[in-house]
């Protein structure tokens, strides 16, 4: 493992989730009324803020909302209507992981609890998987000197993959993030 491994599974500084929520009645007559809401909370509170938002509606009675906007989620999918539980257990899951859980959360199609799984299988961060399996293999294997030169870690690394032993996710050049498939 490398040693911004632990960085990695944390949001960097800044923004954590967050929602913008508007007032349907008034989006339906022609106002933007809305807010602004943390999303890294409980559920009663975000509720509470939905309330106090629909409250000062210019529209008297205002009930309906939905999220016409989000932000730090790390391209993790949010919908229009995602309930507040679903949106809380999101929330708390990307401020935990940040990108990196964004995209095993996308690997798993949205299964936060997959996901989460995914993370207990972390085998580390690596410029590639073919530097993976020739650790695993180092590691596990005494290569004959006269040896070394012929190992095709590229075809090794493929294999893993191929074989279903591994699955990577790749925020970015050189930073693949490597999973034991369970």
């Amino acid at each position: 493992m490398t040693e911004h491994t632990e960085q990695t599974f944390k949001q960097a500084a800044g923004t954590g989730p967050r929602i913008y929520v508007a007032c349907l009645a008034a989006y339906n007559n022609g106002y933007l009324h809305g807010r602004w809401i943390d999303a890294d909370q409980e559920p009663e509170a975000i509720q509470a803020e939905i309330s106090a938002m629909l409250n000062a509606s210019p529209i008297f009675g205002a009930e309906e909302w939905a999220i016409h906007d989000h932000e730090g989620f790390e391209g993790a999918e949010l919908h229009e209507y995602s309930g507040i539980e679903r949106l809380v257990e999101l929330a708390a899951f990307i401020a935990e992981r940040g990108e990196l859980g964004a995209k095993v959360l996308e690997h798993f199609g949205g299964d936060i609890d997959q996901a989460e799984a995914a993370f207990d299988e972390y085998a580390g961060c690596y410029r590639s998987l073919a530097d993976f399996a020739q650790e695993i293999t180092e590691e596990t294997t005494d290569i004959p000197p006269t040896l070394i030169h012929y190992i095709d870690y590229a075809a090794m690394a493929r294999d893993m993959e191929l074989n279903g032993d591994v699955f990577t996710v790749e925020p970015g050049f050189e930073d693949v993030h490597v999973f034991w498939s369970r």
